[in-house]
C-alpha cells in the first residue's frame, strides 16, 4: 500500500513539475493554433503547450496505472 502511494505521489509531482516548466517555457511562442472540439473551440494556445500538456497527462496517467496495477509481491499479496 505504501509503495502504491509513493508511486502515485511521485508521478503526480513529476507531472506537476513538467507542467510548471512547460508553462514557463511557452510564454513567448508566436504560433498559437486553437483546437476545434465537438462543442466549440479552445483559446489560441502555443502548439508546444498543447503537446506538453498531453505529455504531462500521459506521465500522470501512466504513473497512476502503474501504482494501481503494482502487485504486492513483497507482502505475499497477488
Amino acid at each position: 500500500m505504501l509503495l502504491r502511494l509513493r508511486l502515485l505521489i511521485s508521478s503526480a509531482v513529476g507531472a506537476s513539475m513538467l507542467l510548471l516548466v512547460l508553462c514557463l517555457g511557452a510564454q513567448n511562442l508566436n504560433d498559437r493554433p486553437s483546437l476545434q472540439l465537438g462543442f466549440g473551440r479552445t483559446a489560441p494556445l502555443p502548439s508546444g503547450f498543447l503537446v506538453g500538456v498531453a505529455l504531462a497527462l500521459g506521465v500522470l496517467s501512466g504513473g497512476s496505472a502503474v501504482a494501481l496495477l503494482q502487485g504486492g509481491a513483497e507482502n505475499g499479496e497477488d
